[in-house]
């Protein structure tokens, strides 16, 4: 583990048990190097690390403010599996399937933007997702069975993306996503344990191979009070 990775464990450790509540500011740069008698770039390497895994929000003129870490970050440009978000965000997760069958695309939003695929078989998936004990995110994939013939339930309940890559030996890509926001199902409350009137945040993005075909389409319904999405752009 190296200088910055101890800062940051000992600074997120603290930040968990209370010692610096949500609210409070952290101590500057300057006095991280300081308590850690580390240089100046170790502690802006700890912080901007407490910042990417949502203990921190930077605040100029002010310093680093410890938030609500009930709101966990979606990468919206960068294309990720669940198991791989929740393991560098460090959250217990467990994934519960409650579909596992031959099916067609539904026609909103998938046979919208993908017309030519209305007869082709594919194999919906159905998870709930569990992050730190809470159900969280509702996902409903849909496969191409012309691309992937079959899927374990054990694939499912781990990783589609490590099946498709490490067992098949299929090379992804790319994603386009569209992001909405809508009033709750009686689904999504059943599922997510919300109330009538609460929102889900819903991706729904096609995710394609090296060679372009779009074999994957999945539609996420997240709990809007549990997510924020995060993007980086720069000005050309």
């Amino acid at each position: 583990m190296g200088k910055y990775e101890r800062v940051y464990q000992d600074l997120a450790t603290k930040i968990d048990d209370g010692t610096y509540a949500v609210g409070s500011l952290l101590p500057s740069e300057k006095q991280l190097t300081e308590r850690y008698d580390v240089s100046r770039e170790t502690a802006r390497k700890a912080l901007a690390l407490l910042t990417n895994r949502g203990y921190i929000q930077k605040i100029m003129g002010k310093g680093s403010l410890v938030i609500n870490r009930a709101h966990y970050t979606l990468p919206v440009s960068k294309l990720v599996s669940y198991k791989e978000l929740t393991a560098e965000g460090g959250y217990a997760a467990r994934s519960e399937v409650f579909e596992l069958e031959p099916a067609q695309l539904p026609k909103a939003p998938f046979l919208d933007l993908v017309p030519d695929l209305a007869a082709e078989p594919v194999t919906a998936v159905g998870r709930v997702r569990y992050i730190d004990g809470e159900p969280s995110i509702i996902d409903r994939d849909y496969v191409l069975t012309s691309v992937v013939p079959e899927i374990p339930r054990e694939a499912a309940e781990n990783s589609l993306f490590e099946y498709f890559e490490n067992d098949l030996d299929l090379t992804i890509s790319y994603s386009s996503k569209l992001i909405r926001v809508e009033p709750s199902t009686a689904d999504d409350r059943e599922r997510l344990k919300l109330a009538k009137g609460e929102y889900v945040a819903v991706t729904a993005s096609v995710t394609s191979l090296e060679d372009t075909t779009a074999f994957l389409f999945t539609e996420s319904r997240h709990r809007a009070d549990k997510f924020v999405y995060r993007d980086f752009a720069r000005r050309d």
